[in-house]
């Protein structure tokens, strides 16, 4: 989370080729994280909720800053940021409704986390290399879109399923 402010500063300052390297470091260290986590089960209940948060708060930032400066479709940020709030506050809800939250990460939302990392790596590329085609940030668009939908999906049907059965605490 400390490398957000730097990444939005050189964007705003058009540096690209600075804020792809201090976002590819914010990606990889945060790969780094989990991983040595999962394997030396450095866990704990603090990290377990910081780090999705981080998660969030780099792709969020770097989406609504991006798309402010016009280098990211307004309707791609629109579905990110609205997945990140509705599973947000969907969490909430559940928790205070029902009690103890039991989920974990699904395949769909690590692969879209990949998916949205690469597509904002690709769109700082674009403008530092003029790399990649344009025609791949399009394709990119669009798996990038589905991806967010269908992980979103993954974290909707089942939360709500569970929800409709349990009975909601007094």
């Amino acid at each position: 989370m400390l490398l957000v402010w730097p990444i939005i500063g050189a964007l705003r300052a058009r540096n690209f080729e600075l804020a792809m390297l201090l976002f590819s470091l914010a990606a990889l260290s945060d790969g780094l994280d989990g991983f040595l986590a999962k394997r030396f089960h450095w866990t704990s209940r603090l990290g377990k909720a910081l780090d999705p948060l981080a998660d969030k708060v780099l792709l969020v930032t770097v989406f609504v800053t991006a798309t402010w400066l016009g280098l990211v479709p307004w309707q791609l940020t629109a579905v990110v940021v609205a997945r990140d709030v509705m599973i947000g506050l969907g969490a909430i809800i559940f928790r205070l409704w029902f009690g103890p939250l039991h989920g974990r990460p699904t395949l769909s939302s690590k692969l879209n986390t990949a998916v949205q990392l690469s597509y904002l790596f690709c769109v700082m590329a674009r403008q530092a290399f003029e790399l990649p085609p344009q025609e791949v940030l399009k394709a990119l668009v669009v798996i990038t879109f589905i991806t967010t939908v269908l992980s979103g999906a993954s974290y909707l049907i089942p939360f709500t399923r569970r929800a409709w059965m349990l009975p909601a605490r007094s």
